[in-house]
């Protein structure tokens, strides 16, 4: 049987290098350990040199880039570059991502993302074609792991920072009871199957009111959006923009959708471009 290809994120913290012993330990997996350094801390080129070193260790290739972000990087701008560089590596080696998140993570990232105000979806989380074999695990089990194994890892010093909202956040869930955490965690599983659900309705109603034009554009039907409630109309203009427009951005493009004069354009933001007719509108991404 061939070997299934996995590019395994390592950063060098204990959960990621937990995780590249687990699946060094599964047969017929050919791994590949791929790290990216933000160069927010002065120290990071270390976490490097230990993950590369981890890789050799366990006699696997090693892929790496450094970039210089600065300590004034938001957690977004990391967030980017780090799965731009993850996803180069998967193109590749014609391999998946998988990466160390947890079930403290999942938690965590929807109290992030409450904060922000990014509605329900934003319960949704961590639901993308990345593997993520640890989201049954929380970080103590992890830890216990890594010290039964005696397995050494790096420490970030900018999680005890609360320049980061992620690390403020993680002070107040961590008092979360095991219970609360539970019913978090069934709710979460709950909401992905409801984005699913959710998202396969939304493609269907897309292939309704699109068309596809002789010169190879998909232009969609104005009357649909002018007419249609705000929800249903946000949900399928969202999915046209491949989800790359926040909530204010698809209120206003929606708003231009109704208005548009023909032959006029849009510039909605994050490379998305609207170009009208009077009864139809093609969307552009612009790299």
């Amino acid at each position: 049987m061939k070997p299934t290809k996995y590019v395994v994120a390592v950063s060098g913290g204990v959960d990621s290098v937990v995780l590249l012993d687990m699946l060094r330990q599964v047969e017929n997996l050919h791994l590949v350990v791929a790290h990216f350094d933000h160069g927010i801390r002065t120290d990071s080129s270390e976490d490097a040199t230990f993950v590369e070193e981890l890789a050799a260790y366990y006699g696997l290739p090693f892929e790496s880039k450094r970039v210089t972000l600065g300590a004034q990087a938001s957690e977004e701008t990391a967030r980017r570059h780090r799965y731009e560089f993850l996803k180069s590596v998967a193109a590749k080696h014609d391999a998946k991502i998988v990466t160390a998140h947890h079930s403290d993570d999942v938690i965590e990232t929807i109290a992030i993302n409450h904060v922000r105000g990014t509605g329900w979806r934003g319960l949704a989380v961590l639901d993308s074609e990345i593997i993520r074999p640890l989201l049954s695990m929380d970080k103590q089990t992890i830890k216990q792991y890594a010290e039964r194994h005696g397995l050494r890892w790096r420490e970030d010093s900018t999680n005890a920072s609360d320049d980061y909202l992620r690390n403020r956040l993680r002070r107040k869930t961590a008092s979360l009871s095991d219970d609360e955490k539970r019913q978090l965690l069934a709710l979460h599983a709950q909401q992905r199957y409801l984005k699913n659900e959710i998202d396969n309705e939304v493609s269907q109603l897309v292939d309704s009111v699109s068309d596809l034009s002789g010169e190879g554009n998909t232009y969609y039907s104005r009357y649909f959006f002018t007419h249609a409630h705000a929800k249903p109309a946000l949900a399928v203009l969202r999915h046209i923009t491949k989800g790359l427009l926040t909530r204010p951005q698809l209120d206003r493009a929606l708003l231009a959708v109704k208005t548009a004069q023909h032959r006029s354009q849009y510039h909605a933001g994050k490379g998305v471009e609207f170009h009208f007719t009077p009864r139809h509108f093609s969307v552009e991404l612009i790299k």
